[in-house]
């Protein structure tokens, strides 16, 4: 865990709107760095698969024309060109990639931008990214505290989403899981339980090797839809 981790922490004291990072970053709107959904349609349409299978190290069915991509746990099959997205069967009982806006945004990025690449063993805060001052205070207020404010007082519910998606338990806080969001992309998820005195808190890790395919707003709209997932994840586990 990064030195600053713990002290940097942030207390759950205030209720986190309901407009997501990816409304307040405008994650699928024209700008220099963020461009139209369309946009990005065109250049996947217009791209290599086989490029970008061998750029990020993952299977591409040239008689098929699809992709196979794990995310959040769940292997994915996506076309080429169209970019069509089924599962392959799991317990998951829940498909970000199939329902999610901005996961399916945050995807077509990481397959026109990204990179294979393994992390050094060491993970990071946002703030300590290269850039990680740019969207701060929106990780922190959707990502951070929404986590803490979800489930600091729900350890158990935490716990048994955690379990669900197959994550691995980590040695923090009060209780730790790291998962895979990409091919050798992890993300640990951190809860402090609140108590009479103190509010509970929560801190959100990344695998240093980030910004070899991520910039600051993916990694924003990247904790919004993990922690938006949880709710779908808990129900889905509780139907077992």
């Amino acid at each position: 865990m990064s030195s600053d981790a713990k002290d940097i922490k942030t207390n759950q004291a205030e209720t986190v709107g309901n407009e997501s990072v990816g409304d307040k970053l405008g994650y699928d709107k024209d700008s220099k760095e963020r461009l139209p959904w369309e946009h990005y349609l065109q250049q996947y349409q217009s791209a290599d698969p086989e490029e970008i299978a061998q750029r990020l190290g993952i299977s591409y069915d040239k008689e098929q024309k699809f992709f196979t991509l794990k995310f959040l746990g769940t292997v994915y099959f996506i076309s080429w060109p169209e970019f069509e997205i089924t599962h392959e069967a799991d317990d998951m009982g829940f498909y970000p990639l199939e329902t999610m806006v901005y996961a399916r945004t945050l995807t077509i990025r990481f397959l026109l931008n990204g990179a294979a690449s393994s992390g050094t063993g060491k993970f990071k805060t946002y703030r300590e990214m290269p850039w990680g001052e740019v969207y701060l205070r929106q990780f922190d207020g959707r990502c951070i505290k929404r986590l803490a404010f979800s489930y600091g007082n729900r350890i158990k519910d935490f716990q048994a989403i955690m379990e669900h998606i197959h994550c691995v338990p980590v040695a923090h806080g009060d209780i730790a899981y790291q998962l895979e969001i990409f091919p050798g992309y992890l993300v640990q998820m951190i809860l402090w339980e609140g108590d009479d005195e103190f509010p509970p808190s929560s801190q959100i890790l990344f695998s240093d090797n980030f910004p070899v395919s991520f910039q600051a707003e993916d990694m924003a709209v990247m904790g919004d839809v993990i922690i938006g997932s949880l709710k779908a994840f808990l129900k889905a586990a509780q139907a077992k």
